[in-house]
Formats: structure tokens, C-alpha cells, sequence
């Protein structure tokens, strides 16, 4: 299974987002120092969940780092997000 994938998956199955668009940029990494060449280190999330709701911006961050506590441990070496509650979105 790719890094991509396995985010979607565990984002998907832990969350239940309304919304999720996942965008691999590692492409846009290519030869920086921190970049490994496998073309799946950098993306970037988005996702509206009603799991973020009564969560402030550093427990939501919080959260979702430990969901993907294996990408970010091993593969992913950066990751954006943005995420927000139905009524944020």
C-alpha cells in the first residue's frame, strides 16, 4: 500500500470526515535536504470532520499525528493540514 493511500485510509476509517483531499507534493521536494527521492514524503491535508468539533488547533494537529503516528515515524517527512469542524468549512 503507498504512504498516500494508507493517510486516506486511516484518516477516513479514525475520523469519518465529511470532507478529505489529500495532496501529495513531494514532486515540489525533489533534491531538498530532508527529501528521500521516494516521491512519498511531503502532502498536504485537508479534512472537516465532526472529530475536531470542541478541539482547539493544537489538539486537532494532536489527533491526527497520532493516526498517523507510523507515516510520521517513518515515510512522511512533512505534512500540512488544515482541519475543521462542518461549520468552519
Amino acid at each position: 500500500m503507498n504512504v498516500e493511500t494508507s493517510i486516506r485510509d486511516k484518516l477516513t476509517r479514525e475520523l469519518s470526515p465529511e470532507k478529505l483531499v489529500i495532496v501529495n507534493e513531494s514532486h515540489k521536494h525533489s533534491g531538498h535536504a530532508g527529501s528521500p527521492g521516494t516521491g512519498e514524503s511531503h502532502f498536504n491535508v485537508m479534512c472537516v470532520s465532526q472529530a475536531f468539533l470542541g478541539l482547539h488547533k493544537v489538539a486537532r494537529f494532536r489527533k491526527v499525528h497520532k493516526i498517523l503516528k507510523e507515516e510520521l515515524d517513518g515515510p512522511v517527512h512533512a505534512l500540512s493540514l488544515e482541519l475543521k469542524t462542518p461549520d468552519e468549512a
